[in-house]
Formats: structure tokens, sequence, C-alpha cells
């Protein structure tokens, strides 16, 4: 036992190592010329490799991650999705939250604007890598946009109208595709129907822990 739980620390470190050099390569990206100056929302705020649930945003808000640097938090969209969470019963602490795109797009405006083809390209690698690094054995991307951005990384042929709330394999892991919690959301996915998505969520999350455990105890045991 004591050499599983030395191999399994070892593991968190590599990991933990990974995600930090991650971290630098986005802080040091110079890809798309619209996003100089930008915040790129990427750091151990977002959460630890190891979580759960690795929930995919679009971009980071002007008035949300821009600002905190924290996805989802600082404004109404943050707030609606702090409150999910609360409901089901899922800590932030035990998730990691990201976005298709790491910095905001604005428009000529300086409003915010949904991400362009190229920049979705553009960071499509950090997404892929954060998959890789994280490890989740559930993925939940909140909203269109980020459900295609993930079947760009690998084709799942799903659309967020018709695979809303329900699992899907996928990479090895479970797609379980969510609206996403911004206002306007609200419209297609009113806020109740979006309480009983995360719930379910928070029962998935749930039984995967405990079935990891289980195998985990299993093959110790074995040993």
């Amino acid at each position: 036992m004591a050499a599983d739980a030395a191999r399994m620390t070892g593991a968190v470190d590599d990991r933990l190592a990974l995600f930090a050099g991650l971290c630098d390569e986005a802080r040091a990206c110079r890809r798309c010329p619209a996003m100089e100056g930008r915040r790129r929302v990427l750091s151990s705020a977002n959460g630890l490799p190891g979580a759960t649930i690795l929930f995919v945003g679009e971009a980071p808000g002007r008035h949300g991650g821009e600002r905190t640097g924290i996805p989802f938090s600082g404004d109404q969209t943050g707030r609606n999705f702090s409150r999910l969470l609360d409901l089901a019963g899922i800590r932030r602490a035990d998730i990691f939250v990201t976005n298709a795109v790491l910095c905001n797009p604005r428009d000529a405006c300086g409003r915010n604007r949904a991400p362009s083809r190229a920049e979705l390209a553009a960071c499509q690698g950090f997404l892929a890598r954060q998959l890789a690094i994280v490890g989740p054995p559930i993925v939940a991307p909140l909203g269109a946009v980020a459900l295609a951005a993930l079947g760009r990384i690998a084709p799942h042929g799903l659309t967020l109208r018709e695979a809303v709330g329900h699992p899907h394999p996928w990479q090895g892991r479970l797609l379980v595709p969510l609206y996403h919690p911004g206002p306007r959301a609200q419209l297609h996915r009113p806020f109740s129907r979006q309480c009983a998505d995360f719930a379910a969520l928070a029962r998935l999350a749930l039984s995967e822990v405990e079935g990891l455990t289980s195998s985990i105890a299993q093959r110790t045991g074995r040993e």
C-alpha cells in the first residue's frame, strides 16, 4: 500500500508540473492579435488536476473571468454558475473550470462577442492538453460553442438540444452537455431545468467517484 501511495503522489506531482508549464505557455501566447493585453484565464484558480468534472465554457467575460482571473466568477453568469453548483451540492474545490478560448473576445465597441473560428482553433491545443492533464472522468461543456470545440478535438456528433443533460461516451470519458449559465440561455433552458441538469450531473459524479474508489480498493487488496 505504501508503494501504491507513493506512485499516486508521484503521478499527482507530475500532473501539477505539466499544468504549471501549460499555464506559463498560455501567458506567453501571442497567436491572436486581437487578444493582446487580455488576461489568459488559466491558473490554479481554474482548479487542479484530478478533478472529477471538467466544465468548459465559451470564453471569459469582460466583467467576469477577464477581470477576476477565475472562469465564471464576478458577473451574473458567474453568480448563476455558483448557484447551480451550490444547489446541486457540487463544491468548486472539486471541479476544474475552463473555456474553449482562454482570453476575452470583444467587438469594436468593447463588448463581449463570440470567439471566432480562428480564435477557437488557436486555443484548441490548450483545451486538449487541459483534458489530458486534468484527466476528468466527466466533461461538461456549457453551451453549443464549448460542445463544438470539444468536437474539434475528437468528433462526438452531438447537438446541445438533443444531448443536454445525458452522459455520452467520449474519449474514454463521459461527455455531459449542459446549457450555458448566462442569462440569455435561460430563454432556451429555464433555471429550474438547469438546476435539475446539475443535480443529475452531481449524482453521476458521485457514482463515478464511488466506482473509482471500489476499483482502487480491489486492486490494492489483490496486491
